[in-house]
This record gives structure tokens, sequence and C-alpha cells, in this order.
């Protein structure tokens, strides 16, 4: 055997190894190079583009806790108010109970005063007869003498 031949056909069989990867192996391999190219490209585009929500996000969920901070004092300011009002109506009503409380024991006091003074004419009247009737040892009309001290009294 020579050299030179299994040279040249050690040649031409690398040859035609080479043309049927290039021809049958190589455009898949490269095919499927580019797909990942794509696919990675794309991955690192979608994230880029989810960082870009997230920092979007974050600003959109601080401007809503802000707005949510802002109502939440909004509301409590306006609670504060209305309970400050409760209390005021609370003691206006209060006064006015107060009030009506101390004119109707008023009323009642001036009731019982007059009533005592009724009862302690009645008594002065009927003490101021007997006393009569026992200095001047004789009996004495009742009803006339009654009349009489009514009259005295409505005018004093």
């Amino acid at each position: 055997m020579n050299i030179n031949a299994t040279l040249i056909g050690q040649l031409i069989a690398f040859a035609i190894f080479v043309a049927f990867c290039m021809k049958y192996v190589w455009p898949p391999i490269m095919q499927a190079l580019e797909e990942r190219k794509k696919k990675i490209a794309d991955g690192l585009a979608a994230a880029e583009r989810g960082r870009h929500e997230q920092e979007l996000a974050e600003k959109r969920a601080q401007q809503v806790i802000h707005e949510a901070k802002d109502q939440a004092s909004e509301i409590v300011s306006q609670a504060q108010r209305r309970g400050n009002e409760i209390v005021d109506e609370a003691k206006g009503t209060a006064r006015t109970e107060g009030e009506r409380i101390l004119s109707s024991a008023r009323a009642e006091i001036e009731q019982e005063a007059n009533r005592a003074r009724d009862e302690l004419r009645a008594q002065v009247a009927s003490v101021a007869l007997a006393g009569a009737g026992k200095i001047l040892s004789r009996e004495i009309d009742d009803k006339a003498h009654t009349d009489l001290l009514d009259e005295l009294v409505s005018q004093i």
C-alpha cells in the first residue's frame, strides 16, 4: 500500500464528510443556535420590561399608599370634628335639660312655698281665732271670721 493513495483517499473521504456535514448537519445546528440566541434576547428583553413594569408598579403602589394615608388622615379629622360636634350637641342638650329640670324644680319649690304659706295662714287664723275666743271668753262664729281672714290674706 502506498501512503499517497491512502492520504488521497482520506482527503477525499474527509471532503465528502465535510460536504455532508455542511449540507445536512450544519444548517440544523446553526438554526438551533439562532433560535437559542433569539430566545435569550427575548428573555433579556422580557426581563428588562418586567423590571421597568416593576418600577412603575412600585411607584404606583407608593402613590396609592400616599393617597390612602391622606384619605385616612382626612377620615380621622372628620371623625374628630364629628366627635366634637356630638360632644357640643350633648353639652347643649344637657344644658337645656338642666335648665328645664332647674325651672321645674323652681316651680315645684314655688308651689310648695305657696302651699306652706296657705297652710300657715290657715293655722295662724285658727290660732288667732282660738286666742281671741279665749280672750273674749265666748264662742266665735268660724265661718264669719274665716271669710274675714281670707279677705285680709288676699289684701296682704
